[in-house]
Parts: structure tokens; sequence; C-alpha cells
């Protein structure tokens, strides 16, 4: 079993984590992660802070093992969920939209460990500096929002530039994708879209459905005149955003465009309408696993693959 720094730091058995994506991480899918070895992590989006308390409660009831909460700190409720991870005693925060500097002491106090998402070198040095205990270097293939450089560029340069762990994420969904990381210098690996066809998920059956059918190019990246671009399956909504956006529509009518749409897919099954936010790995996805079955599946794969680059290499 592969074995790196990030096992023992977070006390897993894969040095593979869920990512937090709102409306998707809730209680089912987090515990289900941890207890099939990984790191599961509740998505608090912007939820308030009683939903994240009853999320935290209900997963300590499906498992004993580590998880976590991913806290977006542009949340009007951040101040509040943060609190509530203290007062739960919630093994790890990942963070993203945000510099989490001033909520590091708190956290950790409290035994928390604290891994921010971040997009570039230059973020992943000032978190360094405020004494995070590693990064998620994130690249521009993940669904949701993204940044500007690809998980091949962003990684090796982020392991080069700071000290702590770090964790590959964008684009990554299988045993391969993990191998490559690891040969990067990543610690480990966060994944979205593939677990977002975990059993335990609760997202509509319509998204996964959606997923599965998926082929290469059938992401998009819309929102990019706003400042905050978003990759998601192409659909109506998606050809409605790039329609107002060749028309240098203003940034306002854009994000009113986008208001609810997550939930709508999500929680509602609209495809057509709705935000279907997934990587760009989605054409590998095509089955429905328990999460289990999942982490076995990519650990077995990725140990094969360097077995296999090793006899390349000569070493027995």
């Amino acid at each position: 079993m592969i074995k790196t720094e990030i096992c023992e730091l977070l006390g897993i058995d894969y040095p593979i984590l869920q990512g937090g994506m709102a409306w998707v991480s809730e209680a089912n899918l987090a515990a289900a992660v941890s207890e099939g070895g990984g790191l599961g992590i509740i998505g608090a989006g912007h939820a308030p802070a009683d939903w994240v308390r009853d999320q935290i409660q209900k997963a300590k009831t499906l498992t004993k093992k580590p998880f976590g909460v991913n806290v977006m700190l542009l949340s009007p409720f951040a101040d509040e969920v943060i609190k509530v991870v203290v007062e739960e005693r919630v093994a790890v925060v990942t963070t993203g939209a945000g510099n989490p500097g001033k909520y590091v002491p708190m956290l950790q106090g409290a035994g928390t460990r604290v891994i921010p998402v971040v997009p570039s070198v230059a973020l992943a040095k000032r978190l360094e500096q405020t004494g995070v205990d590693a990064v998620i270097a994130e690249g521009m293939e993940s669904g949701g929002h993204v940044g500007e450089l690809t998980t091949m560029a962003l990684v090796p340069q982020v392991v080069d530039a700071v000290r702590v762990p770090v964790i590959a994420a964008g684009g990554i969904g299988d045993g391969r994708g993990m191998a490559a990381v690891l040969a990067l210098g990543a610690q480990g690996v966060q994944m979205g879209t593939r677990f977002v066809c975990a059993s335990e998920c609760t997202v509509h059956p319509q998204v996964k459905a959606r997923i599965i059918k998926a082929r290469d190019r059938d992401t998009v990246v819309t929102g990019r005149s706003t400042g905050h671009p978003v990759r998601c399956i192409r659909n109506k909504l998606t050809r409605q955003f790039e329609e107002l956006e060749s028309r240098g529509s203003d940034p306002a009518e854009l994000e009113k465009l986008g208001v609810g749409r997550l939930r709508a897919a999500m929680v509602d099954g609209d495809i057509n309408f709705g935000s279907v936010m997934a990587g760009q790995i989605s054409g590998l996805v095509n089955q429905i696993m328990p999460a289990a079955d999942i982490l076995k599946e990519i650990a077995s794969e990725t140990e094969d693959i360097i077995r296999r680059c090793s006899r390349l290499a000569g070493v027995v």
C-alpha cells in the first residue's frame, strides 16, 4: 500500500482526499470516503453554521475515522462555520476563495489541520507563511471555480516553492493520474468528480448519469469576464453564458444568471439549465461505485504503475 507524508499527517490509509463540493459533499459521502481509508470532506459552501454542525454530527455517527470540512472563506457564514469546526474538533479544514491565516492559530489549537487550496505558486508561498499544514495545488482541469494553470504545470512549481506537503488536484480520476502527480512531487491527491459518482453521493441521479455520459470535450469554462471562471458540463445554461459573454454583457448580469444554478443541478436534477460542475476527467468516469471501491481501485492502479515504471528503470 502506498504511504506518504499525508497519510501520517492526516491519519488516513490512502493519500486520497475527496473534494469538498457544495451541494454534493455532505455527511454520507464524506463518511463513506473516510471509512474506505481516504479523507472525506463536507463541503460547507455558503451554508449556514447550523447545517454544517448537523452534517459534522451526522458524519460522526457514520465513521470514527478522520474527516474534514471545506470552508469557502467568501461565505458570509465563514466565521461561524470555523467556530463550529473548532467546537466539534474536526480533524481537517480545507479552504478556498481566500486566506485562512487569521483562523490558523484557533484551528490548530483545536488540533485541526489546515490545508488551503491554491491555484498559483505565489499564493502557496504566502499561505505557507501563515503556518498551514499543507496546500492543495489545484489545476484548471478541475470542476467548479478554476485558475489559469494546469495541474501538470502547477504542481511541480508549488512543490519546489514550499516546504509543506503538496496535494495535487484537478484532472485526477484514476491511478494513472495519481502516479503522475506523485512523480511530480505531490504527497497525495484530491478528487472531486470521481466521487460525485460514488454510490453514497446523494446528488441527483441525473447528474451522475450526465457525468458518466460525458466525453473528453464536454466541459467548458464560463464566467471569465466576471473574474470568477467556472468549469461545468456544457448545456443550455453554459450556452447562455457564452452568448452573453460574447456580447460583452455586464458581469453583474452574468453573476445573476448563475444564482441558484448549482443547487438546481445537484439537488433538483436540472442538467439543462443547472450548473453541472465537473472536471475534465468526466470522460474517464464510466460507472457508479462505492467510495471504498473507488479508493481501492485507484490505490491498486497506482501501485501497479509505479512497479511497472520501476521495471522500466531496471529496479527489481
